[in-house]
């Protein structure tokens, strides 16, 4: 799970912290029986040996967004934040990832994530789009509010995520975010679209495990939704056989005869 950079702290006295979203570990931890493991300062070419020695891989949501250089835009709103040490980091993990066959499950700025590290590119301010929804949470409303279901979403027929959600048509799902998909990442398929068009999922094309992103949040609480449930307990199924794979192969090596 990577960790965002943040500055904490006031009167002209911020320090650096790393730091990990509370209901992402936990519904790691919870959700897909799990546990949460975090690379502080990690670098992207140290990206290869960190997922040799993890089951998958939860991309969080975050306060920042990627920074647009990565699909080739300036900046259209400096007052919203950035993180460009995360970006170092997913980026080549959204890759490797998928090349290594490692589970893969993007969340909200993970889901965005993906599809720039696949050669996708993002609308910047959804609202501001003409016939678009306004996808931000209401800032002032209560936690629960904010995480509450907010809009429907179409799921495609035959689909990971549409199996499940046993077979229903349409979920309703919580929605804070600004940014969206502008130009789909390669070898994404969309799987999931909101009443104004907005692409609310992906799989992927040719994934040799779990491979799964969602712009909502399903973290949030996800014992409590049918949906969010299966999506973490379907992860957590595809990182134990992962870690079952990596112990077959384990042992085949300390069983095999050296060479003389």
């Amino acid at each position: 799970m990577p960790a965002d950079h943040r500055l904490l702290g006031d009167h002209g006295r911020a320090m650096p912290f790393l730091l990990l979203g509370d209901k992402y570990a936990r519904a790691v931890k919870v959700g897909a029986q799990a546990q949460p493991v975090m690379f502080p300062l990690a670098a992207a070419e140290d990206v290869p040996a960190l997922l040799a020695m993890v089951d998958g891989v939860v991309l969080t949501g975050s306060p920042s967004n990627v920074h647009p250089r990565h699909f080739g835009e300036a900046v259209a709103d400096p007052t919203l934040p950035l993180d460009e040490a995360r970006d170092e980091v997913t980026l080549a993990v959204v890759r490797a990832a998928l090349d290594s066959g490692v589970p893969l499950l993007g969340i909200c700025r993970g889901f965005q994530e993906i599809n720039v590290a696949l050669g996708g590119s993002l609308h910047q301010a959804v609202h501001a789009l003409p016939g678009h929804l306004d996808h931000r949470e209401p800032k002032d409303a209560p936690i629960d509010e904010q995480y509450a279901p907010r809009h429907a979403v179409t799921l495609q027929p035959g689909s990971l995520l549409h199996r499940l959600a046993e077979g229903a048509p349409v979920v309703r799902v919580n929605s804070l975010h600004g940014q969206g998909i502008k130009r789909l990442g390669q070898g994404l398929r969309p799987v999931a679209h909101a009443p104004d068009g907005l692409i609310e999922a992906v799989e992927f094309e040719d994934a040799r495990a779990f491979a799964l992103a969602v712009q909502w949040h399903p973290e949030w609480r996800c014992w409590d939704d049918p949906l969010s449930t299966a999506i973490f307990r379907a992860f957590g199924e595809a990182i134990r056989q992962r870690r079952a794979r990596r112990a077959a192969d384990a042992r085949a090596f300390a069983a095999a005869p050296e060479c003389p």
